[in-house]
């Protein structure tokens, strides 16, 4: 039975169809022993709909801590004491200068991250236009933002002054969710990621494993990630911080996380899968197989409250695999 989910795993990711809920579950039952027989199927399909040309992007922590939101791995939240450093939004010069080093470093999208539910006040709302101005003018790359459950209204004046993408992750599945998260409901993520959409903001969205979810739970948010339609998916494995409810988390093996690429990429063939937060710790040595699992983008730079691995490794790695940084 093994050999015949994958041969229906690369016939349905070859023609872009993707696994159905019950094939998705078949193949989650697949004993680590089949790793690299899975690995095989997924680099096919990878390269079939996505090529050798891998999508970089980077990120600014614009606006750090004090967020209300009681999200159980995030070390931002004021609920607990993690000690981080807090900041209100950063200036206009600041950000743009974080995007042109982005953009040295070989990334072809910056995204502008926010904590908090969402970007209300009308003197960040501004700054965040004139930043996006600025971008427009100055730095050639493709501009995101995530900015929580922002309003439609907020999201148009952000597009006309130059925002192109937008990243809201729904973290996991709406089953699993209040588990992790009980200060705002599921359906909030749902809507904000939907006004995106319909807005004609190419939508980044995915969700953060290791969090204690099962293999059910990844393949329900998989299968929401299809129903909304989005773009781009980002893929991020649990760094526990300290202080955290999670801070003591031991749930993935670099093999787990290279289970988990792959049932993105098989459920979701025609979608960019890009793995972010978490890759360095949680993959170790095993990082330049996430292109075999599925990912066809990946995250350079530091990451919101941690350190990243240094840009110039990450660009050598995709050297020394034979893959090339895409283009705008």
């Amino acid at each position: 039975m093994n050999d015949n989910i994958l041969d229906i795993a690369l016939k349905k990711g070859m023609n872009g169809e993707g696994l159905s809920l019950i094939e998705a579950r078949e193949l989650a039952r697949l004993p680590m022993s089949a790793i690299y027989g899975l690995l095989a199927v997924t680099d096919k399909v990878t390269r079939r709909h996505k090529g050798t040309e891998v999508n970089i992007c980077s990120i600014v922590n614009a606006k750090s801590g004090l967020c209300k939101e009681d999200c159980s791995f995030c070390s931002q939240s004021v609920k607990y004491s993690t000690n981080v450093t807090a900041y209100p939004m950063a200036a206009t010069n600041v950000i743009v200068e974080a995007a042109r080093s982005a953009v040295a470093g070989g990334a072809r999208e910056f995204s502008i991250v926010t904590s908090g539910t969402r970007i209300e006040k009308e003197s960040d709302v501004a700054a965040l236009v004139e930043t996006l101005k600025t971008m427009k003018e100055q730095v050639a790359m493709e501009r995101c933002a995530s900015l929580g459950i922002v309003s439609r209204d907020v999201l148009t004046r952000l597009k006309d002054a130059g925002l192109e993408s937008y990243h809201h992750n729904l973290e996991t599945s709406r089953s699993f969710f209040p588990k992790i998260c009980t200060t705002h409901v599921y359906d909030d993520d749902v809507m904000a990621v939907a006004e995106a959409k319909a807005l004609g903001l190419h939508v980044c969205c995915g969700g953060v494993f290791g969090l204690g979810e099962a293999w059910e739970d990844r393949i329900e948010l998989a299968s929401t990630l299809r129903e909304l339609d989005v773009d781009s998916i980002p893929v991020n494995f649990l760094n526990p911080r300290p202080g955290t409810p999670l801070e003591g988390a031991a749930h993935l093996t670099p093999l787990v996380c290279l289970k988990i690429i792959a049932l993105m990429r098989l459920m979701l063939p025609l979608k960019d899968i890009v793995v972010c937060g978490g890759r360095n710790v949680n993959l170790r040595d095993l990082q330049p197989l996430i292109f075999a699992a599925g990912a066809n983008g990946m995250m350079t730079g530091n990451y919101l409250t941690t350190p990243g691995r240094a840009v110039s490794e990450d660009m050598r790695m995709l050297v020394d695999l034979g893959l090339t940084p895409r283009g705008l």
